[in-house]
């Protein structure tokens, strides 16, 4: 059974652009994981344009599902991460300019940063992901860290404007998603999906987790929390 990764990040975009208490994007957190959400995902900004330091210690506290904490490789970043150990860290790429994540990891270029910052966290008892584009030589590279879970960046597939790229983009993420696994490699997918384009990802052998955000909490702005992600789930075929 697949499972469904609900990021809470754009609950506290709309909590900050009013620099206000709320909404609360604990108390999303909480009516995802009643919906049926199998983790919980946010991601710690060295910016703080989002989600902030106290949102992630409560969120350590409350949820009672898994806390999936995306980060950077900065050492601050990860020092927190020791600190209030959520049950997992996906190490993604990041730049202050950018609107959201643009692409994977690079693994090979920050080999030695990568291996560190992972080998601290999983020191402290946490599961640790990297979020990288399919690629052979940036999943070969992410084993020579010791990091056995990958998330698969699907942005180039969720992006595609003709049906005929995006299979050749969904041909990509499945190739690479068996060749991870043959290397002993868990995998995950995330980026971009939405209510149109992830039954074709769901489909997938062998991905044990999809990760979605905007979809879900832009989803929730007509139909509610609860709704939205139900939706999401009868779409990669969990029921709650």
């Amino acid at each position: 059974m697949i499972k469904l990764g609900v990021n809470i990040d754009h609950v506290a975009t709309l909590r900050q652009a009013r620099r206000e208490q709320e909404p609360d994007p604990v108390a999303a957190a909480i009516l995802c994981e009643k919906a049926g959400a199998h983790s919980i995902v946010c991601h710690l900004r060295e910016d703080r344009r989002h989600i902030n330091d106290s949102d992630v210690r409560a969120l350590r506290k409350k949820i009672k599902t898994r806390l999936n904490l995306e980060m950077s490789i900065n050492k601050n970043i990860v020092d927190i991460a020791c600190r209030i150990k959520p049950d997992q860290c996906t190490l993604v790429p990041e730049r202050r300019q950018e609107l959201t994540t643009e692409g994977g990891l690079d693994v090979i270029r920050y080999f030695k940063r990568v291996k560190e910052a992972g080998d601290r966290l999983q020191k402290r008892g946490i599961t640790v992901s990297l979020f990288i584009d399919p690629d052979k030589k940036q999943i070969a590279r992410t084993r020579d860290t010791g990091i056995s879970m990958i998330e698969l960046h699907t942005g180039r597939y969720a992006g595609c404007s003709s049906a005929r790229t995006a299979q050749h983009q969904l041909k990509i993420i499945k190739d690479m998603t068996q060749h991870a696994l043959d290397l002993g490699l868990t995998v995950n997918a995330g980026h971009g999906l939405n209510y149109s384009n992830t039954s074709a990802i769901s489909r997938i052998k062998g991905i044990e987790e999809l990760n979605i955000g905007h979809a879900i909490i832009s989803r929730a702005v007509f139909v509610g929390i609860k709704q939205a992600v139900q939706d999401m789930l009868k779409i990669i075929g969990t029921k709650k």
